[in-house]
């Protein structure tokens, strides 16, 4: 039987995250566990189209801003579940490709439980597993809970 004892939760900010985060903190309080929640920005370089954002000084702005958005994120969706005050919880923000950087910071807490949205913000229909979902579910060396 699993009883997890690290569980991650890469979110979004999205209505599917905040579903993922709830289960996670049900799990969590039941085998008191701690609970990693993490939010992955896309590196800069992947905005080819943002053709403003032409000066480094520019560019260390929107990282920075990006940054303290995905921070106040991070604490408002906690603020939504009154349980996780009295919870073990750790966030962290990366930078780059969504799943490939939910699966090192995996990796690097040894998490033994992966939830996560089946859906994300650009969930193109709702009958599908999101890629990122789809490539963390493919790619995880621990147990993946998918939720709705």
């Amino acid at each position: 039987m699993l009883m997890p004892t690290r569980i991650l939760v890469p979110t979004d900010f999205s209505e599917y995250s905040d579903r993922a985060l709830g289960q996670a903190l049900d799990i969590a309080k039941e085998y008191d566990s701690k609970v990693y929640l993490v939010h992955v920005l896309h590196d800069i370089q992947d905005y080819t189209g943002l053709d403003f954002i032409n000066t480094e000084k520019m560019v260390k702005e929107f990282k920075h801003n990006s940054l303290a958005w995905a921070r106040k994120c991070i604490e408002l969706q906690l603020e939504r579940f009154p349980q996780a005050r009295t919870m073990e919880i750790f966030t962290n923000i990366r930078k780059g490709i969504p799943y490939e950087e939910i699966l090192k910071e995996a990796k690097n807490e040894r998490i033994d439980l992966i939830v996560i949205a089946s859906l994300g913000k650009s969930g193109i229909a709702k009958y599908l597993i999101g890629s990122v979902a789809r490539n963390v579910l493919k790619g995880a060396k621990c147990p993946v809970l998918l939720t709705k």
